[in-house]
């Protein structure tokens, strides 16, 4: 069997069937990606593979780290020549790896068949570079030649969404792009300085002070209804942790003003404020209509060497061990009981958690809103092949497989889209399997609509993008 043929992953007749005829023609929503709303704006266009594949992609930094490249080969400054031929030594050697597979997927959207190595190196960087220098290939033609309907990136409050205004002005370019509100900085008090230096760039954009917990309150809010009037219908929470710190808000507002002060507090104090701020913007999404996204349980900069020397997001953070379930439960639950608890998509990273998740995500339902809470797609270190199979097992055993939202890119690169391909294969392996097994009827039209609607049907009435439904 050749390697990536039409039929990858889907090694039954029931698979196959799904998955060419329900799956693969489907229009995509990437509801969460990095994606850098600038490369949108300005359409760029890129010189080679190395500007589109290797730049801001720790995914496979992190694997060239570990074959022993050296960081300048990585996210420094060596020619992009150079950094291809890197990762053409290493990606040999990442058999198993599904960035293995999402490497070869996305030159084959390029119309590269071959698979990578030092020894065809030159003839891929060849081919790869004419194509970059002598086609219409740039950020936009991508994204529509990946059939993207709408995709969103992730932004922090205090960003100015001037190239969100840009885009969506653009009369030759029909894809919704549109912003996450991203807050994380804001609920940062555990180190004083940068979480002041955070709020004095707050301060210079709302041009208000803030030098109450009150203020910090009102000025994001207005940054949220900022947002929403450019589109936003998402927000975004990065929790490493989470401990449910209830106090008397007369607390949390000292605490907040010994901090603002310059003050440094404990972690315990800190834990107060983040967990009132959590609150307040659960209630912000909730009055507006939005979806907030919990991605729980990634241990960021582990390496404190290197994030001194090349900084966050760079590809050494890892899972985390700490317990979800008992601080999240209080989250809803306080939510829910004042009628403020949005709708929510749920992400582990610790693949322990993945039946707690899953359970959780089914104890806080809305009549009439169906799906409301959702447990989300395989994230980072899960998002392989054995991660997205047991995140659908999960979401099929405990909650309502069909009602799920799909696939996410969570990337940075243009080219990553190929991953909806793998993730639908997947999908309809794991459908096409029980069929073949008599644990789903043979009835296509069914299991296909179903199919049709985790891929994207779904997620256009979850997110409720009206361009969408125009």
């Amino acid at each position: 069997m050749s390697f990536l043929n039409d039929n990858f992953l889907l090694d039954t007749t029931s698979a196959q069937k799904l998955y060419h005829d329900y799956a693969a023609d489907m229009p995509i929503i990437d509801y969460h990606c990095h994606l850098p709303p600038a490369e949108i704006a300005n359409d760029i266009r890129f010189d080679n593979i190395s500007d589109i594949w290797l730049a801001g992609d720790h995914y496979k930094w992190r694997l060239m780290r570990a074959n022993g490249c050296s960081e300048d080969l990585c996210s420094g400054d060596a020619p992009a020549r150079e950094k291809f031929n890197a990762y053409a030594r290493t990606i040999p050697l990442a058999i198993g790896n599904p960035i293995y597979h999402w490497s070869h997927m996305e030159l084959r959207s390029l119309g590269v068949t071959e698979t990578l190595n030092p020894e065809n190196a030159d003839t891929i960087w060849k081919k790869t570079s004419d194509l970059f220098q002598n086609s219409d290939i740039s950020a936009r033609t991508l994204i529509k030649k990946f059939n993207v309907k709408a995709l969103c990136t992730t932004d922090d409050p205090i960003d100015s969404l001037e190239y969100h205004q840009q885009i969506a002005s653009a009369k030759d370019f029909h894809t919704i792009v549109l912003p996450t509100f991203r807050p994380d900085k804001a609920r940062n008090l555990y180190d004083s300085v940068a979480f002041n230096e955070y709020c004095d760039k707050l301060v210079s954009v709302i041009n208000c002070e803030i030098e109450t917990y009150d203020d910090m309150i009102a000025a994001l809010t207005a940054r949220h209804k900022f947002f929403h009037g450019h589109g936003c219908r998402l927000s975004d929470h990065g929790l490493s942790t989470l401990v449910a710190a209830d106090a008397p808000i007369s607390d949390v507002r000292a605490i907040f003003t010994k901090v603002r002060s310059g003050q440094n507090v404990s972690t315990a104090d800190a834990d107060k404020v983040s967990w009132a701020m959590l609150k307040e913007f659960a209630k912000l999404d909730a009055a507006a209509g939005w979806v907030q996204q919990i991605h729980f349980g990634a241990r960021r900069n582990t390496s404190t060497i290197n994030f001194k020397n090349i900084g966050p997001d760079a590809g050494f953070d890892a899972i985390n061990q700490d317990p979800c379930a008992d601080a999240l439960f209080k989250l809803f639950d306080q939510l829910q009981q004042t009628d403020t608890l949005p709708k929510t998509i749920l992400y582990n990273l610790n693949p322990c958690d993945t039946e707690v998740l899953a359970v959780l995500a089914g104890c806080f339902p809305q009549a009439n809103v169906p799906g409301k809470m959702q447990y989300g797609s395989a994230w980072w270190f899960l998002d392989n092949i054995d991660g997205m199979r047991k995140q659908l097992a999960a979401l099929a055993n405990m909650s309502l497989l069909g009602r799920f939202v799909g696939m996410l890119t969570d990337s940075r690169s243009l080219l990553s889209y190929p991953r909806h391909a793998y993730f639908r294969r997947i999908l309809c392996g794991f459908l096409g399997d029980q069929i073949d097994k008599g644990l789903l009827p043979n009835d296509m039209d069914h299991i296909g609509s179903i199919v049709k609607n985790i891929s994207y049907n779904n997620a256009v009435e979850y997110f409720d993008f009206d361009l969408l439904k125009q």
